[in-house]
């Protein structure tokens, strides 16, 4: 039954209007979340999926409550996403790289690495056309800006910008 939901998804539901488009897209919207919570390992009271998104076959992927994802998202398999995350149009989170450690062979024909989980904490914020590259972690209330790329593990409320991304405050002193 997973995989008629898998490709209803993919076929129709995927490419139905934004959630953003008055009466129309707030169907196409609940149809996206329909699907995803037959797809996914769990999902919790998810607030939007946008058109586009792409997470492969769905598996072991987990998002918590009231988070969304933005239009053209993709998400690879063994991706944990929190509660309360936003997540802006075009990220692209990488589950693995090539093997390049050989000279003597063209990196093609050298494999890659095994998948590594992504993890997304509470209350994270990430912006427009952010790159993660495989196995990192996000932590909570932390914000990845429009355009980072990722390439380390984000600590707790942590602000990150730029390629590669450099942490440019913490959320905590903010508060003093």
């Amino acid at each position: 039954m997973r995989k008629l939901w898998l490709l209803f998804y993919y076929i129709i539901a995927k490419n139905l209007p934004d959630s953003y488009l008055p009466l129309m897209g707030k169907v196409a919207n609940k149809i996206r979340i329909i699907c995803c919570r037959h797809i996914f390992e769990y999902m919790g009271k998810v607030d939007t999926i946008q058109k586009g998104v792409h997470f492969g076959t769905g598996r072991n992927i987990r998002i918590g409550d009231y988070s969304g994802i933005g239009k053209n998202a993709v998400i690879p398999s063994d991706t944990i996403i929190g509660n309360n995350v936003m997540i802006g149009p075009d990220l692209y989170i990488a589950a693995n790289n090539h093997n390049f450690s050989r000279t003597d062979i063209p990196m093609r024909q050298q494999g890659k690495s095994s998948n590594a989980r992504t993890i997304i904490e509470d209350d994270v914020w990430i912006g427009a056309r952010v790159i993660i590259t495989p196995g990192k972690t996000i932590s909570e209330g932390a914000i990845c800006a429009a355009g980072a790329v990722i390439t380390k593990n984000v600590g707790r409320y942590e602000i990150w910008r730029g390629a590669p991304a450099t942490l440019i405050k913490s959320r905590l002193k903010l508060k003093q």
